[in-house]
């Protein structure tokens, strides 16, 4: 069973991650030939990989990769509040299956 302190750390990895997917797309309609998006989302995956690792001394591993999944509910957010993306009923169908299954797991 992991605690609440490692579960914040995963809530905030995971936002790590999908801030960085948030960047790369952004960046991918940059012109410029220096890229403040790209570093950016760069920025954001390295810390979530190394808040990751930080996390695999604490978490088991069985525990702590699935839980990864958690960017995905993340990243649909981000595409529907800021780039007005379309949710379908199977997003949130697979949305809802990944929390579920997580709660089985990590509870």
């Amino acid at each position: 069973m992991i605690n609440n302190i490692e579960i914040v750390m995963i809530i905030i990895m995971t936002w790590l991650g999908a801030l960085g997917g948030l960047f790369f797309k952004k960046s991918s309609s940059e012109k410029s030939k220096i890229n403040k998006y790209l570093f950016c989302g760069g920025v954001f995956y390295c810390l979530g990989a190394l808040l990751n690792i930080i996390l695999l001394k604490y978490v088991p591993l069985t525990i702590i990769f699935p839980c990864n999944a958690l960017t995905y509910i993340w990243t649909t957010l981000i595409g529907r509040f800021i780039f007005k993306e379309t949710i379908t009923k199977y997003n949130i169908l697979g949305l809802m299956l990944i929390v579920i299954g997580l709660y089985y797991l990590v509870l």
